[in-house]
């Protein structure tokens, strides 16, 4: 019914950039809360930002500064710009959607994209 799906993600050198997308479609309502995590290898999933359907934000204390979360709502399309990037970025990066499907009192469901692999190297 609603697919995530996200792209941008490549191998970079250590300060370079990369701009992640995430693209929702299918039968979707309203799309409230997103974000964006990652998992790297031996690590804990951590969330990496995140940002409200009114534009309010919030970032790992690791990104802060050096990433910017932002969304385009008529799109249903998230972003992740990554600045700045180091080796501890590398990791699989995944975008998050809280979703109402179908009309405005339809049901609200967490999704998931596939995930999209970011690395830096030194």
């Amino acid at each position: 019914q609603v697919q995530l799906v996200e792209s941008g993600g490549g191998l970079v050198q250590a300060g370079g950039s990369l701009r992640l997308s995430c693209r929702a479609s299918g039968n979707i309502f309203r799309i409230n809360a997103v974000g964006w995590y990652r998992l790297a290898p031996g690590k804990q999933r951590e969330l990496v930002a995140a940002i409200g359907r009114g534009g309010n934000t919030n970032y790992a204390d690791s990104v802060k500064g050096r990433f910017t979360i932002s969304r385009d709502n008529a799109k249903n399309t998230l972003y992740l710009q990554m600045d700045s990037l180091k080796p501890e970025d590398t990791a699989v990066y995944y975008c998050n959607a809280e979703i109402r499907v179908g009309t405005s009192i339809g049901p609200l469901y967490t999704y998931w994209g596939q995930g999209t692999q970011v690395t830096v190297s030194s």
